[in-house]
């Protein structure tokens, strides 16, 4: 294991071992809605100063939390969650120059899969794949169609003739995150919209692919 990988283990245990505590995942539950005093914070936990100030400083110390002085009352302070505060428990995930999804035919679900990252990051996107088909299937058009997608019209594109350096590789199909000579560095097990044909299995690999896509991208982004 590398240096690096094991300091995000350890930022990540510390993150961990803070929110583990009930009334630590209270306070933090609390501030994703605003932010809130110290006198505030007491009345929701029902807790003293003393316990109130030694949970801060845990959170403080993981990096959860910061606090600032009011601009009404200068005694008084408002303590807040810090912006990406809760994607600090989750594994860094290195920025890629593009981002590369691959299936086996590149006809439906890496195409859409594309398509719906390009709305969704200013990170490139790619697709390509392992045995192409001549063209994009019409019921991956016409799911892009009916959910507005801006769905570029290209030929299914062979990975090898795509494939580059700093690409992070995502496979959608079963069948191609199993070939051996797939260097797959993320996979997501979306059931093939094609085998089945009906518009709803193409909603259902739509939507699935939808909200993949914009857990990673929020991922990349913090």
């Amino acid at each position: 294991m590398t240096v690096e990988a094991t300091a995000d283990l350890t930022r990540r245990a510390a993150v961990h071992a803070a929110l583990g505590d009930p009334a630590r995942l209270r306070i933090v539950d609390t501030l994703t809605l605003g932010d809130a005093s110290p006198s505030e914070l007491m009345q929701v936990l029902g807790i003293t100063s003393n316990l109130l100030s030694h949970h801060l400083g845990v959170l403080r110390d993981a990096g959860l939390v910061t606090s600032h002085r009011s601009q009404g009352d200068g005694r008084r302070q408002y303590v807040r969650l810090r912006a990406g505060a809760l994607a600090l428990a989750l594994p860094s995930v290195p920025a890629p120059t593009r981002v590369l999804f691959v299936c086996s035919a590149n006809s439906a679900r890496s195409h859409l899969a594309a398509a719906l990252w390009r709305q969704a990051s200013p990170v490139p996107a790619a697709s390509a794949g392992t045995r192409p088909a001549a063209v994009i299937h019409p019921g991956a058009r016409e799911v892009a169609r009916r959910r507005h997608l801006d769905l570029p019209t290209v030929a299914p594109r062979r990975l090898d003739d795509v494939a580059a350096d700093g690409d992070l590789v995502v496979t959608v199909c079963d069948l191609a995150h199993e070939e051996a000579a797939v260097r797959g560095d993320l996979h997501w097990s979306i059931p093939d919209p094609v085998r089945v044909g009906t518009p709803a299995a193409f909603d259902a690999a739509y939507d699935e692919l939808s909200a993949r896509v914009r857990a990673l991208a929020a991922r990349l982004a913090a």
